[in-house]
């Protein structure tokens, strides 16, 4: 029976690390009931207990950018210790510090972890410099293996200096979107917008209310699209209270519909189901690679995608390029959305090709290759 313990941040905890690592559980699960997950959480934002949707126990272990990681081997030792203990690992939960990498390998040597795998949410390039994180990411020779999302980081960490025999990359999984066709007054409703005028094409952007998702030149688009009628429903837990003079912007723009709260994994499929298409205005951060999580949520929802050509969105940019623009380039972006809204029967088909990719990155099939890379470590041996 294999044995697994993933070190993440764990819902109720707002955070994307946080659902991902809940859904690749719930799917290694699902294909391998016999294995047994456990999930070592943050302290604070998780409760001890026992996830019955994942059928794994939660311990909480850790503090967020802590200096010292040791609780982890107490909880390893509490459960016998595991076959792997696979960290889901981002720079704004365990900080830059080498706290984390020398609590894993002290389990591993203590024999409370057979093998150690790091999956790298965010690799930073010498451009963001961030020298600490670029130490970080040197000192992942340690681990057996370490997993990315993009070819991005793939081969920036490998030229970094981590061994390419380490590095296996592994698309973010995918949750195909089971409430596409069902009705729009439905879907408002239980989204607690019942009675909010919805008219026009319906243009979503899920997630976090940032300064990075671009809202600005969101709005610079949209006062270059003229009489393009639209309503513009941005849903998300506001991290950045300024982003939201920018909304107010929006307003003479568009019908503006604003959700500020966070939305589960479930709302935010509702959101994109009862829309028309996304649009993800990201801009770039310089010096960072990372795959945006709420662009998986949208291509399993088969809904045309709009964004623009940054790292996050490389994906976007590989399967459908038609459909993406440089960043901060407004006069670009609202030629997306008019080609969109003008085009859309062909835009569904042109898409096509990301839809077979949001089927062949499904949580289920990346749940495999994970399962596929513990079994390979494993038989490798000591």
């Amino acid at each position: 029976m294999l044995r697994v313990a993933y070190v993440s941040t764990y819902p109720p905890t707002h955070c994307g690390v946080a659902e991902y690592t809940r859904m690749l559980a719930t799917a290694v699960r699902s294909i391998a009931p016999s294995t047994k997950v456990y999930v070592l959480c943050n302290v604070g934002g998780c409760v001890e207990g026992f996830d019955e949707e994942v059928g794994a126990p939660v311990y909480p272990a850790f503090r967020r950018r802590s200096t010292s990681y040791s609780e982890i081997l107490n909880v390893l030792a509490g459960v016998g210790g595991v076959d792997v203990l696979h960290v889901q690992h981002e720079y704004g939960i365990y900080g830059y510090g080498g706290g984390l990498l020398k609590a894993v390998t002290e389990a591993r040597d203590e024999g409370l972890a057979r093998k150690v795998v790091f999956t790298m949410h965010t690799i930073h390039h010498p451009l963001s410099r961030r020298s600490e994180a670029l130490g970080f990411q040197r000192g992942l020779n340690v681990a057996d293996a370490v997993v990315v999302h993009s070819y991005l980081q793939e081969f920036e960490i490998q030229h970094q200096g981590v061994n390419p025999l380490k590095i296996y990359r592994i698309p973010h999984g995918t949750l195909i979107n089971p409430y596409s066709g069902t009705p729009r007054f439905k879907l408002l409703r239980e989204l607690g917008l019942e009675g909010v005028k919805v008219k026009g094409f319906i243009m979503a952007i899920p997630g976090f209310i940032r300064r990075d998702k671009g809202l600005d030149i969101l709005a610079e688009a949209l006062r270059g699209l003229g009489e393009v009628p639209l309503t513009v429903i941005t849903a998300g837990e506001v991290r950045d209270a300024e982003v939201l003079e920018v909304l107010e912007g929006i307003k003479g723009l568009a019908n503006l519909v604003l959700l500020d709260r966070y939305l589960s994994n479930e709302e935010i499929l509702k959101l994109i189901a009862l829309s028309d298409a996304v649009v993800l205005p990201y801009r770039e951060e310089l010096g960072t690679y990372s795959v945006s999580g709420i662009l998986h949520l949208s291509m399993g929802s088969f809904k045309p995608i709009v964004g623009t050509r940054v790292p996050r969105l490389i994906e976007l940019y590989q399967f459908v390029p038609r459909l993406t623009s440089p960043p901060r380039t407004p006069s670009e972006l609202a030629k997306k959305i008019r080609w969109l809204v003008g085009n859309y029967e062909y835009a569904i088909a042109y898409i096509a090709y990301l839809y077979g990719y949001a089927v062949r990155t499904s949580w289920i099939r990346m749940a495999r290759r994970h399962i596929s890379l513990y079994n390979e470590l494993l038989r490798r041996g000591a």
